[in-house]
């Protein structure tokens, strides 16, 4: 299974009838989106995928007029709005020859809290366009903080001037994140996988093939062991000491120790007890979110701590990034609210699932939210969620920390250990 593309993601913002699709279609050199007078065209956001000669891979969006009425218009707004937190570059398009600017005031508004790059570009539909654009600035004053060009968006030959203003003034905050700590040459990994009844056939699940092929590409020795969960928690002794001398007959048997190994969350119970003392252990949910989340590992293992605060009445969201079918020993609908219900009865359990994050006004109630290893969406879409908790105060955490968590301190620590993380989430 190959690493998807990393690619910075341009979303296109605007007013309804602005020209956001005419600068798509200039950006792509191609009819990506419909151009039309008629107002609200862009029914929905439109997304493109391209190479763009010094910047690199990137995916272009063109959103909704954010101006738009009606219940339909407040679909899109939100999807618009969505599309802007999960972008690393906004290119904000004007009408100079508008009379209000409240759209474009939201924007620069959203985009200074989260810190997104932001670039102006206005569309010169008259030849006195130019001329009006000092009073958009002075509607909008915090456009001053912002790189701006002046343009047709409709005209081909002023691809390469925007091109070339882009290039000037963004700087992609795209930067590299192992997947895992470093892999030694010619050491051995140990890889746990249960393949319980969600597990599709033919195929690994995302994380542990993306695993695999990074401990191979850096000349390490990924080995799979497929983990029996029932009999390892068979209420028989001869079967659960079976399977552990099983797994510790690889451990121990291989010329080397191994470097690492890495579980599903869902075993975590068993291989907690089970692995060597001298050898590393983490998990695929945690090797996913410190990826997705770019390093912010500690940030997740500080939210952990909010885990023995909890108290009857205390509402926790359980975010899982995409939509599998949930059959059999699930995490996020069976696993976390079984020990929820165990060691702190009255805590009010709630499920988030796909794309789609809970509506702000609703986080803020939120006392925690465990988050899956977000294997299933993007960074920036991954880092717009970490934002957005971010800014309403709502501490989060992650399947594997908090199954860890619930194992006991000893056991967080361990899984912490191989990111040089410590339990009290300090980096």
């Amino acid at each position: 299974m190959n690493t998807p593309t990393e690619r910075d993601h341009i979303g296109i913002f605007g007013k309804m009838n602005s020209g956001k699709s005419s600068l798509m279609n200039l950006l792509t050199q191609q009819e990506t989106s419909i151009v039309d007078a008629t107002p609200g065209t862009t029914a929905d956001t439109r997304v493109a995928v391209q190479e763009i000669h010094g910047l690199g891979p990137v995916k272009l969006y063109d959103t909704a007029g954010l101006d738009e009425a009606s219940v339909l218009g407040g679909k899109k707004r939100k999807k618009v709005l969505d599309r802007l937190d999960e972008s690393d570059l906004a290119l904000l398009l004007i009408d100079p020859g508008g009379k209000s600017f409240r759209p474009e005031e939201e924007i620069v508004r959203r985009v200074r809290e989260r810190g997104t790059a932001l670039l102006t570009v206005y569309n010169l539909f008259r030849p006195s366009d130019r001329g009006r654009i000092p009073a958009v600035e002075a509607a909008v004053p915090e456009l001053k903080f912002f790189p701006r060009i002046s343009l047709r968006a409709d005209d081909p030959a002023e691809r390469s001037a925007l091109l070339g203003f882009i290039l000037e003034h963004f700087r992609s905050p795209r930067r590299p994140v192992p997947l895992l700590p470093p892999v030694r040459r010619d050491g051995y990994y140990i890889l746990v996988i249960p393949m319980d009844a969600e597990t599709p056939a033919g195929r690994f699940l995302r994380p542990q093939a993306m695993v695999e092929e990074h401990i191979t590409r850096n000349w390490g020795y990924p080995v799979s062991f497929r983990l029996d969960l029932s009999r390892g928690r068979s209420r028989e002794a001869s079967e659960r000491e079976g399977e552990k001398a099983r797994f510790l007959a690889l451990a121990e048997g291989l010329p080397r120790r191994p470097e690492l190994i890495v579980t599903d969350s869902q075993a975590l119970d068993l291989l907690a007890g089970w692995c060597p003392n001298d050898i590393p252990l983490t998990t695929f949910s945690i090797v996913m979110i410190n990826y997705q989340s770019r390093g912010r590992l500690g940030l997740f293992a500080r939210g952990a701590k909010v885990l023995k605060t909890l108290r009857a009445g205390d509402r926790v969201l359980i975010a899982e990034a995409c939509n599998h079918s949930r059959i059999g020993e699930d995490i996020g609908t069976v696993q976390l609210p079984r020990l929820f219900g165990e060691r702190f009865p009255g805590v009010r359990i709630e499920h988030s699932f796909g794309r789609e994050f809970a509506d702000p006004g609703e986080l803020r109630n939120y006392r925690l939210v465990i988050h899956c290893g977000g294997c299933m969406i993007s960074p920036q879409l991954m880092l717009a969620r970490v934002r957005e908790l971010e800014a309403l105060g709502v501490p989060a955490t992650n399947y594997g920390l908090a199954l860890a968590w619930f194992r006991g301190k000893e056991v967080l620590e361990k899984v912490l250990a191989p990111w040089g993380v410590r339990e009290e989430g300090d980096d």
